[in-house]
């Protein structure tokens, strides 16, 4: 496997990553109906991991798609 297809599946392992993060912190505000309290953890929590999540998985996106190509 080359480097352009190893960094083509990062990037859209990364875009993944910062949408399903994403949709964590949408149920964790509210914008989503989901019940977080059957779930056995602190909202907080929930919000915390989810915001690390998706703030890593943007910074890693914007890495990728902005590294000039050296070969």
């Amino acid at each position: 496997m080359n480097q352009s297809n190893k960094r083509l599946i990062l990037i859209i392992v990364s875009a993944i990553d910062a949408l399903l993060s994403g949709i964590i912190l949408l149920i964790c505000f509210g914008f989503l109906p989901v019940d977080m309290s059957s779930w056995g953890v602190s909202p907080t929590v929930i919000g915390v991991v989810g915001g690390l999540w998706f703030v890593s998985s943007i910074a890693v996106l914007i890495y990728l798609l902005t590294r000039t190509e050296i070969e």
